[in-house]
């Protein structure tokens, strides 16, 4: 969501993916902020699993493929899932933002997606994934409308306890995106982009508004703000 946007605004961001480890071992160095773990999840047929970290409308995903074989299947190769997480180390960006629609028709974007209809999902719907993004920029991935798919299940404990994520900073080895998708996502203040020698994402919450800050690195590509 851009800075000062409503948060009803569609679509809008509901979660960030970074690719991790089998089983994300990762989530550690989360934990060790304070981020409070919510539900795991499995999706079937997709040949991924991710551990979650839940806020009040938003989360980061912690993503691994489980499977390799299914995450290469000819419904699921085309999401680059696989591609991604392969080459995690090697070039690949490991970040991808995931929006949600508010209506069915509600997904007017300058970019062409095409429609992937994983089996987990049920029929009639479909996640638009934005076409023409480099393996070495975001991915971009948008969901069916709150209320025809299932939620996750939150925490009784957010991990961060009214946090909302206003920004987000994307290092990368490329420099500037090159991609419909990522300009548009910087046309609306949520994104931006600067060189680094390595992948890291800089996930700001509440404008940064309390003064903390919280490097996840070495063993994740993340630093926060709240």
């Amino acid at each position: 969501m851009a800075r000062g946007a409503r948060r009803d605004m569609y679509p809008a961001l509901d979660h960030v993916f970074v690719m991790c480890d089998a089983d994300a071992p990762e989530a550690s160095a989360l934990a060790k902020i304070g981020l409070v773990e919510g539900s795991r999840n499995v999706h079937p047929g997709q040949g991924t699993a991710c551990r979650r970290f839940l806020f009040p409308q938003q989360y980061l995903e912690l993503l691994w493929v489980r499977h390799a074989i299914e995450s290469q299947n000819d419904a699921t190769r085309p999401t680059r899932l696989w591609d991604r997480w392969s080459a995690r180390r090697t070039g690949a960006c490991p970040f991808g933002l995931v929006f949600r629609r508010g209506t069915e028709t509600d997904l007017t974007l300058p970019f062409p997606t095409w429609s992937y209809r994983p089996g987990y999902l049920p029929e009639g719907l479909a996640i638009e994934i934005a076409v023409e993004t480099p393996i070495e920029e975001l991915e971009f991935f948008f969901l069916p409308p709150v209320g025809r798919r299932a939620e996750a299940v939150r925490p009784a404990q957010p991990a961060l306890p009214g946090a909302t994520i206003t920004h987000l900073r994307l290092g990368t080895p490329t420099g500037a995106p090159v991609s419909s998708a990522a300009h548009w996502a910087g046309s609306l203040g949520l994104v931006s982009f600067e060189r680094s020698d390595e992948y890291v994402l800089t996930v700001t919450f509440d404008q940064g508004s309390r003064g903390n800050t919280a490097d996840a690195r070495p063993t994740l590509p993340l630093v926060l703000r709240w």
